[in-house]
């Protein structure tokens, strides 16, 4: 299961940070990503992360504002977010994925998927 947590509504320009616990599986040996979807639109990938933390990628949209971590003594992953933007507007999903690939990715093709979080960024 992935419970992820930390949306909320906020003004543009600022920052959150979005939380989500693992567990049912090995957390450390999954690679763990980040998506969002708008209303009325597909899922857009955001930000994924290696196994140990030391490799990342993330979407254009998001580079420069989006940090994505984990720590898998808590086998959490997280999303620092900053400076927001309304177009940010979104409910954000994690997923975890056994293949160690880090790089663009489709929530259809990773093993788990988590709830969602619903994060709402006003102008």
């Amino acid at each position: 299961q992935l419970q992820a947590s930390g949306g909320g509504l906020v003004q543009a320009g600022d920052s959150l940070r979005l939380s989500c616990v693992a567990s049912g599986f090995t957390f450390s040996t999954y690679v763990m990503a980040w998506f969002r979807q708008a209303p009325g639109k597909e899922p857009e990938y955001v930000a994924i992360i290696g196994l140990s933390g030391d490799r990342t990628s993330y979407a254009n949209s998001v580079k420069g504002r989006f940090t994505i971590s984990r720590d898998n003594a808590k086998n959490t992953v997280y999303l620092q977010m900053n400076s927001l933007k309304p177009e940010d507007t979104a409910v954000y999903i994690c997923a975890a994925d056994h293949l160690n690939y880090v790089g663009p990715s489709m929530i259809g093709g990773m093993d788990y998927r988590g709830e969602e979080t619903l994060v709402t960024v006003s102008s």
